[in-house]
């Protein structure tokens, strides 16, 4: 049974995927322009957490053999992905207007904090452009390629966390990222360096 051509898990996943963003509905919407500026965090932090949660899905499984929830949690990568991009372009949007001016951004620009998330963003946007199948039969082989963006993406949005307010965002930075890193460390580990049994002469 499915609803608009998607099956009901994914349907409530991304019910789920939306209940972060409904506090931030009324300050959007609203006149109150320093609650509009506090919008900035939130939005990137959820961008950050859910893509992160993407990206640990494979190490997760690799980890876990057997399980199923992993099994789970990389057929609905895609979701929780998008969903990522759509908090980071709803944290663009929020930064834009809250500068005000194109000469502001451009100023900013200077800033590690700043210049690491637009970098960050302009990756994203092939892989978002491409996270469907029609994309995925097109590229072929170099798919693959490019859903690799992932990973330098993913060390901009550490830096960019991680510099904002004189880099005092490091140890939330760090908490957030820490098992990201430990799973890509884990499977560096067992594909290129865990010992193996010697074949038999």
């Amino acid at each position: 049974m499915t609803l608009f051509g998607q099956k009901p898990s994914t349907l409530i996943l991304w019910v789920i995927l939306a209940l972060p963003a409904l506090p931030l509905l009324g300050p959007l919407f609203g006149d109150d322009a320093r609650a509009f500026h506090r919008l900035l965090h939130p939005t990137g932090e959820w961008a950050a957490r859910l893509m992160i949660i993407g990206m640990m899905a494979s190490g997760l499984m690799l980890l876990f053999k057997g399980r199923s929830w992993p099994r789970w949690l990389v057929h609905h990568r895609r979701d929780i992905e998008v969903a990522a991009f759509v908090y980071a372009a709803l944290h663009t949007i929020v930064y834009v207007v809250d500068r005000g001016s194109l000469d502001r951004i451009l100023a900013a620009l200077q800033h590690v904090e700043i210049w690491t998330g637009w970098l960050a963003m302009l990756l994203f946007l092939p892989l978002v452009m491409s996270s469907n199948n029609a994309a995925q039969r097109w590229l072929h082989a170099g798919w693959k390629s490019l859903q690799r963006l992932a990973y330098p993406a993913a060390v901009l949005v550490l830096i960019h966390w991680a510099a904002l307010h004189n880099w005092g965002s490091w140890p939330a930075a760090a908490v957030h990222f820490g098992p990201l890193l430990a799973l890509w460390v884990y499977r560096f580990w067992f594909w290129y360096l865990r010992p193996r049994p010697t074949p038999a002469t």
